[in-house]
């Protein structure tokens, strides 16, 4: 077992993403106005994808159309104290391709805010780090 400084286990990319396609809820880091932003979101793993299903006239739509972005995700259990946080960094794009979108649409990735859902964001997975917490 591998650990940083902190006594916190350092996950392989290969355990970042196993952990990552378990939950349903993530949250997007993104620059709005010059600011960091945060926002929850449900999420789809695609590979090493991550599928985001919006609206097209959102500010996180927007906001991140060919930018670099931050997303986390984990699970945490405050009774035992244990748990996993997964962060990956890269680039994300809208899909624009109606194929591309026809497959993306085919996921089972419902959104959980109401309205119309039609658009579609991809993160490529280009840095990948996580931690698993023990108790100590």
């Amino acid at each position: 077992m591998k650990c940083d400084s902190a006594g916190l286990q350092v996950l392989s990319r290969e355990e970042c993403m196993h952990l990552l396609a378990t939950p349903p809820i993530g949250r997007i880091v993104f620059t709005d106005r010059a600011l960091p932003a945060v926002q929850p979101v449900n999420f789809h793993l695609r590979g090493e994808d991550i599928v985001i299903r919006t609206t097209t006239g959102s500010k996180l739509a927007a906001a991140t159309r060919r930018a670099v972005v931050a997303f986390e995700a984990g699970d945490f259990d405050p009774d035992t104290r244990t748990g996993w946080s997964v962060t990956v960094v890269g680039h994300a794009r809208a899909v624009d391709d109606p194929a591309e979108i026809a497959d993306l649409a085919a996921l089972p990735l419902l959104p959980w805010a109401p309205g119309a859902r039609d658009h579609f964001i991809v993160i490529v997975a280009e840095q990948v780090s996580g931690r698993r917490v023990h108790p100590g």
